[in-house]
């Protein structure tokens, strides 16, 4: 993957300006936590009007600003990554044109479109997710705690108690599911050379009554491919609700625990209300 990243570089400009949306994305999301906590803790409990009608108005252009960041993000991060695969189809395709018989027959014609179709299909939806995610997620978090540290110091500590758990299940996950995701590679690679087969020996396997053993052929080589994306689905449909569940179970503990702080006086009930979404 390393290799390929530069392909990127005539679009250096684009993920630049990428990172600058998703900086001013990231500010506008943990902005608006803290907006709603001055409205709760100061312009409800003192019942002013104007102070909540400002606050709200700030809060609006805030949120606007995150949502033209947002649609800047996914134009230009799907306009680089199309360019990029454009480019990837272009040189593979030129590497596979100077091949020789014997690498030919080394990775196999199926394997080959299968690289140049659906690979690079996948590459390019890496190149939009690591645009799009991948540079959030490192913001957000460090945002996130900074933010929560300073709404609460003590509440912020119970957070790290939930870190474990998530590195023991992304660590389950990962070594049963990288096994599955090459497995289905190669299975789809198995799926493709027989229809290549079919299609390239159709006039043989007419003449010779074969199409019985090629369709159950096509049918063994899909079952085979179903079976094992239904495995990864499987493991990846677990992951979610494992997720949520845990993520509601720390906000009850949040809940709790904040409760008891604000019923000590220690704690607002609108710091309470933005480090739960800090968390």
């Amino acid at each position: 993957m390393l290799k390929l990243t530069r392909y990127l570089k005539p679009y250096l400009l684009s993920i630049v300006a990428v990172a600058v949306l998703v900086f001013l994305q990231s500010i506008s999301q943990l902005y608006l936590p803290n907006l709603m906590s001055e409205i709760v803790d100061v312009g409800i409990v003192s019942g002013d009007t104007n102070y909540i009608l400002r606050v709200g108005a700030r809060m609006l252009l805030v949120a606007a600003l995150g949502a033209a960041c947002t649609i800047g993000i996914s134009y230009l991060s799907s306009r680089a990554a199309a360019a990029f695969g454009s480019d990837l189809r272009l040189h593979m395709f030129e590497k596979v044109s100077s091949f020789s018989l014997t690498e030919f027959a080394r990775f196999g014609n199926a394997s080959l479109i299968t690289r140049t179709t659906n690979d690079i299909m996948q590459m390019q939806q890496v190149v939009v997710f690591g645009l799009r995610m991948a540079l959030m997620t490192p913001m957000m978090l460090v945002g996130g705690i900074i933010m929560a540290l300073a709404t609460n110091v003590k509440l912020t500590l119970s957070l790290a108690a939930i870190i474990p758990i998530l590195a023991v299940i992304i660590g389950l996950v990962g070594s049963k599911g990288m096994p599955l995701f090459r497995a289905m590679q190669d299975k789809l690679d198995n799926l493709n050379r027989v229809l290549r087969e079919h299609l390239t020996g159709i006039r043989v396997i007419r003449a010779f009554n074969r199409g019985t053993y090629e369709e159950q052929r096509f049918d063994e080589a899909n079952l085979d491919l179903t079976q094992t994306a239904i495995r990864v689905n499987r493991l990846m449909a677990v992951i979610q609700p494992i997720f949520l569940l845990l993520f509601n179970f720390l906000a009850i503990a949040v809940l709790w625990f904040g409760s008891l702080r604000v019923d000590q006086g220690s704690l607002q009930v609108g710091s309470l209300m933005a480090f739960i979404q800090y968390a």
